[in-house]
C-alpha cells in the first residue's frame, strides 16, 4: 500500500540513482569546459605578453653578409660558431642518455636510503644531475679548448672544472627545491598538484628575478661620467628613471662585451660587463647598448619572461605527472628519475618555441634603443664590431637559429636598423626636436669609420645584450 492508501504496481518504475553512464558523461563534459576555458586563458595571456611596439607587418631587407664583413672573417666565424654548436649537440645526446638510463634504472637507489619518501626522492635528483655533471664535463672541456685556441677565453681547465663544479651547488638547491615542492603537493593533492606547483614556481622565479642583481659577483657602481650622464638622461627617456648601472668585472676570464638588465621595479639594473668598456666601443655605441638594456626594463621583459614561464610551466608539470603515474606519481621517490627526463626533453622540444619569444624581445629592445637615441649610424657599427669581437656567424644556417638562436642574427639586427630608418623617413619631422637626428645628452664624439673585419673576440656578447 502506498502512503495514500492506494495499491504498489510492483511493475512500475522506481526512480533510482543516476546511471554511471550519465554520471560519466557529465563529468567528462565539465571537464573537457574547464580544459577549454583553460586553453582560452592560456592563449589569451600568450598574446598578451607576445605584444611589442615594433610596428606590425615591418619588414625587414635581405642584406649581403659580405658587403659587411670580410670573406676570412665569415669563414672563420662560421667554423668557430659550428664547433661549439656540435659540441653543445653532442653534448645534449650525452644528457639524454645519461638521463633515460637513470630513468630505467635510478629507482635501485632508493633502497640504499632512509631518508623517508621527500627526502629520497631529492637525493635521487641531485644524483641525477651530478651523473649530468660528469657526462658533460668532456664536452665543457671541448668547448674551453676551442675558446682559447682562438684567443678568446682566458680561463684555465682546473678552473673552469671548478667553477663548472660550484655552479653544479646551485643547481642542487634548485632541484632540491622543486621536488620538494613537487612532491609535497603531490602527496595532498594527488594527480592535480601540477595546477597548485606551478604558481608556486612562478612565485620563485619572480623573486629569483628581483634578486638576481645581488646575486650576479664581481659587480660594481659605473664610474665613468660621460656614460653616467648618458644613462641617466636615456633612463628618463625610456620611461625607467632612476635606473642603476652597474659593471661586471670579467675581464681576466674572457675578452667578450656583454651586457643584461636585471631584476624590476627598486632593483631594476643594468649590467655592463667592463669589457664593453675597454676602448673597443665608443662612447655612441655604448649608448645604444645602454639604450637597448633600458629597453628591456622598460617594456617589462624581465616580468614577461616570469609570465612565459608559467604558460610553460602548466602544460610541462602536467605532463610530468601524466608520465609519472606508472611509478606511483609525484608522491613517490621512485617517480623522480623519470621525472627528470620527461621534464628535460619537454624543455629540449619546447626551446625552438622559446627561443622565437626571446628573439622577440631582443627585437623589440633593438627598435626602443633607436627610437631613444636617434642614432642609426652608431646601432650598425655596434653590431658589426659585436660579431667582430665576438667571432659570431653574422648569417648562420637556418637549423641552427632555429635551434639555439636566442637573438636575431648580426644581419638581422643591421637590417632593422636599415628598416627603422626607412620607417622614420616617412614619419613627419618634428621641427622642434629634429627627431630624426641624434640628440646626445652632451657632445658626443662621432662613430669610429667600421674597420676591417680581422680581428679575433668571443661568441658570448656578440647576440646577448639579454634580460635575465
Amino acid at each position: 500500500m502506498s502512503a495514500a492508501g492506494e495499491p504498489i504496481d510492483p511493475c512500475a518504475e522506481v526512480p533510482g540513482p543516476p546511471s554511471p553512464t550519465k554520471s560519466g558523461r557529465v563529468t567528462w563534459g565539465l571537464l573537457a569546459l574547464t580544459l577549454l576555458a583553460g586553453a582560452a586563458l592560456w592563449l589569451w595571456a600568450a598574446h598578451e605578453l607576445w605584444r611589442s611596439t615594433v610596428p606590425d607587418g615591418l619588414r625587414l631587407p635581405r642584406l649581403n653578409p659580405s658587403h659587411y664583413f670580410s670573406p676570412s672573417f665569415l669563414r672563420s666565424s662560421a667554423s668557430f660558431e659550428r664547433f661549439l654548436e656540435i659540441d653543445g649537440l653532442l653534448s645534449t645526446v650525452a644528457l639524454l642518455a645519461v638521463l633515460a638510463v637513470y630513468a630505467r634504472r635510478g629507482e635501485r637507489l632508493m633502497r640504499e636510503s632512509a631518508a623517508g619518501p621527500i627526502g629520497t626522492g631529492m637525493l635521487l635528483g641531485m644524483l641525477g644531475f651530478a651523473l649530468v655533471w660528469i657526462a658533460q664535463v668532456p664536452f665543457g672541456l671541448a668547448a674551453v679548448w676551442w675558446e682559447r685556441r682562438h684567443h678568446v677565453s682566458h680561463q684555465g681547465y682546473v678552473v673552469s672544472l671548478v667553477q663548472s663544479f660550484v655552479a653544479l651547488g646551485s643547481k642542487f638547491l634548485f632541484i632540491s627545491l622543486a621536488l620538494l615542492i613537487a612532491m609535497a603537493l603531490a602527496r595532498a593533492l594527488r594527480s592535480w598538484w601540477w595546477v597548485a606547483a606551478a604558481p608556486l614556481f612562478a612565485g620563485l622565479a619572480l623573486l629569483s628575478t628581483f634578486l638576481s642583481f645581488y646575486l650576479i659577483p664581481e659587480t660594481e657602481p659605473l664610474h665613468n661620467p660621460a656614460t653616467l650622464a648618458d644613462a641617466r638622461v636615456l633612463a628618463r627617456t625610456e620611461g625607467v628613471p632612476g635606473t642603476r648601472v652597474a659593471v661586471q668585472k670579467v675581464e681576466r676570464f674572457t675578452t667578450a662585451p656583454n651586457a643584461e638588465a636585471v631584476g624590476f621595479g627598486a632593483a631594476r639594473r643594468v649590467i655592463l660587463w667592463d669589457t664593453l668598456l675597454d676602448g673597443r666601443f665608443d662612447r655612441r655605441e655604448v649608448r645604444v647598448v645602454l639604450a637597448h638594456e633600458l629597453g628591456h626594463l622598460a617594456h617589462h621583459h624581465t616580468l614577461r619572461r616570469v609570465g612565459w614561464l608559467v604558460l610553460f610551466l602548466l602544460p610541462a608539470a602536467a605532463l610530468v605527472a601524466y608520465f609519472t603515474r606508472a611509478r606511483g606519481g609525484m608522491a613517490r621517490p621512485e617517480a623522480v628519475p623519470v621525472a627528470l627526463l620527461v621534464f628535460v626533453v619537454i624543455q629540449l622540444l619546447a626551446a625552438p618555441l622559446q627561443n622565437i619569444v626571446s628573439r622577440h624581445e631582443e627585437a623589440e629592445a633593438d627598435w626602443s634603443a633607436l627610437r631613444a637615441t636617434h642614432d642609426p649610424a652608431a646601432a650598425r657599427s655596434l653590431f658589426r664590431t659585436l660579431a667582430i669581437t665576438s667571432h659570431a656567424d653574422p648569417d648562420p644556417p637556418s637549423w641552427s637559429y632555429v635551434i639555439g638562436a636566442t637573438h636575431p642574427t648580426i644581419m638581422q639586427r643591421i637590417a632593422m636598423v636599415q628598416a627603422w630608418e626607412a620607417f622614420t623617413a616617412k614619419m613627419p619631422t618634428d621641427r622642434t626636436q629634429n627627431r630624426r637626428t641624434p640628440s646626445p645628452s652632451s657632445p658626443v664624439p662621432p662613430t669610429r669609420p667600421p674597420a676591417p673585419a680581422t680581428g679575433r673576440a668571443s661568441r658570448h656578447g656578440a647576440p646577448a645584450l639579454a634580460p635575465q
